[in-house]
């Protein structure tokens, strides 16, 4: 079955994803870089999905989701610059001062990865970004020179899954995740 890539609308898909398995659980809820840190800090346990079914109730909302027949099957978050810390972000730095959007998290449920399905969901999240009229959309992955990225470090992508979707490279960051350097990676879309 193909992949279809739709915007994360539906607040309990994104619990899904990227929601805890315990309601009173401290998870990231995909708000590290969507929220200021002190915001972030603030929101403790159940105010966490509380706030993410406001965003997702947004126009637009807080990215796109990936489907497997009827099921859930991946999480991108993707959103405007501006809207995010990457606006403040003192180790990624900004190119111009063109409205890019940003894509920061790809996230494929367990028992789903291997068939594809991030390379479906950048490609969806340039499609979100595109319909909403951003003239570019970045993405901050890691330059992991086909090493293996673990998994809990991996939900950046990596240079090749965002070179493989158009992105060139256009700036190096200072920022290091898993001990792999962070590359500003942007596609045009005007």
């Amino acid at each position: 079955m193909a992949i279809e890539v739709r915007p994360a609308a539906v607040f309990e898909d994104v619990k899904t994803i990227v929601g805890p398995k315990r309601p009173d659980a401290n998870v990231c809820w995909c708000l590290s870089y969507r929220i200021p840190s002190k915001q972030n800090l603030a929101l403790q346990r159940e105010e966490r999905g509380k706030f993410v079914e406001k965003l997702v109730a947004e126009d637009p909302p807080p990215g796109v989701l990936a489907y497997d027949g009827g099921e859930v099957v991946g999480w991108a978050a993707v959103h405007p610059r501006a809207d995010t810390s990457f606006a403040t972000n003192r180790k990624i730095p900004h190119v111009d001062d063109a409205e890019v959007w940003s894509v920061w998290c790809i996230r494929v449920r367990p028992g789903h990865r291997g068939k594809g399905i991030s390379h479906a969901l950048l490609q969806g999240a340039i499609e979100f970004a595109k319909s909403h009229g951003a003239p570019a959309i970045e993405g901050y992955p890691v330059d992991n020179k086909g090493n293996k990225v673990d998994l809990t470090m991996a939900y950046v992508g990596t240079r090749r899954l965002f070179e493989k979707a158009g992105f060139t490279k256009v700036a190096e960051t200072t920022s290091v995740l898993n001990g792999f350097p962070r590359v500003l990676m942007r596609l045009e879309l005007r």
